[in-house]
């Protein structure tokens, strides 16, 4: 199996794009072509997929419910539609078996994608931290056996699964010590947003620390003054756009209302969006 042309240089781009500097990576988590086409025109550094967002627009709930073929035809179309570096959310891996985790690492990279989210949820609640760093070491073997610097973005839902309350700091820095040594390139701590909590935590972990953002968390450079170096924002790119939807429906359906309608992107706008078509055969 071979990677796209270019899949290491996008790879190590990928990598330079966390180091430190005046601002934090911000990625606007998309879900198909055209929203990943709408976020690179705005002017994205890169492209990340959210796990959440993909379930929904083929009609499953999050949490490892849709299937594995399913997933990486959604990832190839995002990557076709970009010239930007594309990180993908794999969640738990689409596989609890060594043979079909590997299966999702060379999918991905098949894909032309340069980094994952890989998360150790899934389990009762967490999955057991040697278990999960053995995971991580064998995505990084794969990977490597590729010679594709992919990153590997481990994330820990220590604060989110509610099991470690107040031992969650101590647990997040001693899954971020395995998960590293494992061979992950960054630590991924949904759930907090708190700027105190955030720096003790970059200030300990010594690789780029991700947080998840939305209304009322601190803007992107308070967070990045806090030690985080990069930014996401999950499923609520989805939320908002399938809110906007539910609004314009409401309003049509209900008073004929066509106000919701005023501001959208005309036909030709969308159209000229995809005027040189994908950028890979898929």
């Amino acid at each position: 199996m071979t990677a796209h042309r270019g899949s290491v240089t996008k790879a190590e781009h990928f990598h330079k794009l966390h180091d430190a500097g005046p601002a934090p990576l911000v990625l606007v988590n998309v879900w198909d072509a055209a929203s990943a086409r709408v976020v690179q025109e705005a002017g994205a550094a890169a492209i990340a997929t959210s796990s959440s967002a993909v379930s929904w627009s083929l009609g499953y709930r999050d949490g490892d419910h849709v299937p594995w073929g399913l997933a990486m035809a959604a990832l190839g179309r995002v990557v076709a539609a970009t010239t930007l570096p594309v990180t993908a959310d794999i969640e738990t891996g689409y596989g609890r078996t060594d043979d079909e985790l590997r299966a999702t690492v060379h999918a991905v990279l098949d894909a032309g994608a340069v980094g994952i989210n890989i998360e150790d949820s899934g389990a009762e609640p967490l999955t057991d931290i040697n278990e999960q760093s053995r995971r991580i070491a064998l995505i990084r073997a794969t990977a490597d056996d590729r010679a594709i610097p992919l990153f590997i973005n481990a994330r820990t839902d220590t604060y989110l699964s509610g099991q470690f309350n107040d031992a969650a700091h101590e647990e997040t820095l001693r899954r971020a010590d395995a998960y590293l040594t494992a061979g992950a390139d960054g630590i991924f701590v949904p759930g907090v947003v708190d700027l105190h909590v955030l720096h003790q935590l970059s200030s300990r972990i010594p690789a780029p620390l991700n947080a998840l953002a939305g209304v009322g968390a601190p803007s992107p450079l308070e967070l990045h003054d806090a030690g985080v170096r990069r930014v996401s924002i999950g499923g609520n790119t989805a939320k908002a756009a399938y809110a906007k939807v539910a609004r314009v429906a409401t309003e049509i359906l209900g008073d004929g209302n066509w106000a919701g309608l005023a501001g959208t992107r005309s036909h030709d706008q969308m159209d000229a969006l995809f005027a040189e078509g994908p950028k890979y055969s898929l």
